[in-house]
């Protein structure tokens, strides 16, 4: 053995400063090692990087990211006047835990998993109801998709879980395409035909491992009672062809995960293979589900791909793309900006119990989260994955419906109608039908993964639509209202930019303002009706910055 000469002092040293490292590493809040990550690639990243936003910045991200629209002009006045130093924390935390978010992060899910279809078995009322009922009770992520993964729609209480399977028409293929792009962030229609010409990752018989679970399935009718239910034989393995074996050599799969090994399943002798056998009017029960077997595997917090695809899902929305981005085209061609910040992510939801507020919250509590989206001196045209700067992105369609019922007072006005200790409950019951026809009209097509799409239609349908402008009506309570009764130019213009664009306005914009309201014989009603609805219709009032 060779000995090496050691100095002593810089060795005992050298241990101190690796334990002090380890202690403060530990000590580390999620939201610093977020950003401690995000800042690993780059060279003197706080250097290059833009500025904290400013507090009304913050407030208006944070509110549409959390809750689904924009502050109110108190909330936006009151935050900026704040001296607390946690304000911008507390007020994540506070979000958080109201009820708005519950039913704002209802509709984030409904699109993600249904894409916009429309109703065939299950009514979406029902599906919706279920899911902001799971989220008020702070379900787990985990537990959520295993109870859709799970439900058939025989059991009467967890039938709007079923809506998954049943308005898909319990097609094989679809579902399968569709759990492996939502759950598991892997895009393999291609490998339905064959192994992925270019992508190593994707083979054909991972996605046919995956169509096992299914390939028994299929939707039952009741003759009597006319209701729909998820089905499953007892029999049956996934046989596949690749379209470009010229031997047309048919395998088979029995249901297998990627990554994890082959589904045990029981032998059966024939015809034994059933609790209740099928025939035309009768829901056969097999006495093995593949599917169930799907459900207890797939959401579990040892399955990494799982636990990945929904922390990434959790940072997209929160950051405007995903650290794989897009978030399910996961491969080895592909791969995570920062791998080792999604490892991290996808290891804190696992230990927090799949608690989505904990990994929201820790993500809006982030630098990463919160700076500026101003270009700053001397950087030219950041990449996004870079995180140098704060995403510039548009509203979701339900976003901006929400948006533009608070910033045009009807929101303002419906709470003061309900009173002061009004319930979320109510207060939807009266967004929903206005928000609703906004939506639709600016919704991506049903069946489509949700994406921001500018169309000639959408155009038209803000500069003529008459319910828009019937928001725009003075009614006590609302932004034309509250204009209408100030006569201070100056004051008039910060009501007006801080109800719809959440930000002061510039010296420019408060003179065309007073410019505007000097005229003479000028029809203030008009005039006002005329500055709100084009804040509102602006392209600033529709991406988020």
């Amino acid at each position: 053995m060779i000995a090496f000469p050691i100095n002593k002092t810089k060795f005992v040293c050298s241990i101190v400063l690796m334990l002090l490292a380890a202690e403060w590493s530990l000590g580390q809040t999620l939201s610093q090692k977020i950003d401690a990550e995000v800042a690993k690639p780059i060279a003197d990243f706080e250097k290059k990087a833009a500025p904290l936003c400013s507090d009304l910045e913050f407030i208006r991200r944070v509110t549409l990211d959390l809750i689904g629209t924009i502050p109110t002009v108190e909330q936006s006045r009151e935050f900026v006047k704040s001296t607390n130093v946690n304000k911008r924390s507390e007020l994540v935390d506070a979000l958080l835990a109201s009820p708005a978010h519950a039913w704002y992060f209802t509709t984030v899910l409904d699109v993600t998993w249904m894409e916009r279809r429309a109703d065939k078995h299950v009514p979406s009322a029902n599906w919706k109801q279920y899911l902001r009922e799971s989220l008020l009770a702070n379900k787990p992520y985990d537990v959520m998709v295993k109870e859709i993964l799970s439900a058939d729609g025989v059991d009467a209480k967890m039938r709007p879980a079923a809506k998954f399977y049943l308005d898909r028409e319990g097609e094989p293929h679809l579902i399968t395409r569709d759990i492996s792009r939502l759950f598991l962030g892997v895009n393999w229609q291609c490998a339905q035909c064959h192994d992925h010409p270019r992508v190593e990752d994707y083979k054909q018989d991972m996605y046919y491992g995956l169509f096992a679970f299914f390939n028994r399935s299929y939707v039952f009718t009741d003759a009597k009672t006319k209701q729909s239910v998820f089905a499953e034989k007892g029999e049956g393995d996934a046989s596949f062809q690749s379209v470009f074996d010229p031997a047309k050599v048919t395998k088979s799969s029995g249901p297998k995960l990627f990554m994890r090994a082959a589904i045990a399943e029981p032998k059966m002798e024939k015809g034994k293979e059933y609790e209740v056998a099928p025939t035309k009017e009768v829901r056969g029960i097999p006495k093995f589900s593949r599917r169930s077997q799907l459900a207890n595997e797939l959401a579990r917090g040892d399955f990494a791909p799982f636990a990945r695809n929904g922390a990434n899902r959790l940072w997209a929305h929160m950051m405007g793309r995903g650290i794989v981005h897009p978030l399910d085209l996961g491969h080895g061609d592909n791969p995570a900006s920062h791998p080792e910040l999604l490892d991290l992510l996808a290891k804190e939801f696992v230990k927090a119990k799949f608690n989505h507020k904990e990994i929201l919250g820790q993500i809006a509590k982030s630098k990463a989260y919160q700076r500026s989206s101003q270009l700053p001196k001397g950087l030219q045209d950041p990449k996004p994955e870079e995180y140098l700067v704060g995403a510039i992105r548009p509203l979701s369609e339900e976003q901006f419906a929400y948006a533009v019922l608070q910033a045009s007072g009807f929101t303002d006005a419906e709470r003061m109608i309900l009173g002061a200790k009004v319930e979320e409950s109510a207060l939807q019951a009266k967004l929903a039908p206005q928000a609703t026809p906004i939506i639709k009209a600016l919704a991506t097509p049903a069946g489509q993964a949700p994406g921001y799409e500018a169309r000639v239609e959408q155009a038209l349908y803000l500069a003529n639509n008459g319910q828009l402008q019937g928001l725009l009506a003075p009614r006590k309570g609302s932004l034309s209202f509250r204009l209408s009764e100030i006569k201070d130019a100056k004051l008039f213009a910060e009501e007006l930019y801080l109800g719809v664009l959440t930000r002061m306005p510039t010296e420019d914009e408060k003179k065309e303002v007073e410019v505007l309201l000097g005229k003479k014989d000028v029809d203030k009603a008009g005039l006002i009706r005329d500055l709100v609805w084009a804040l509102m219709t602006s392209i600033e009032f529709r991406f988020q910055v």
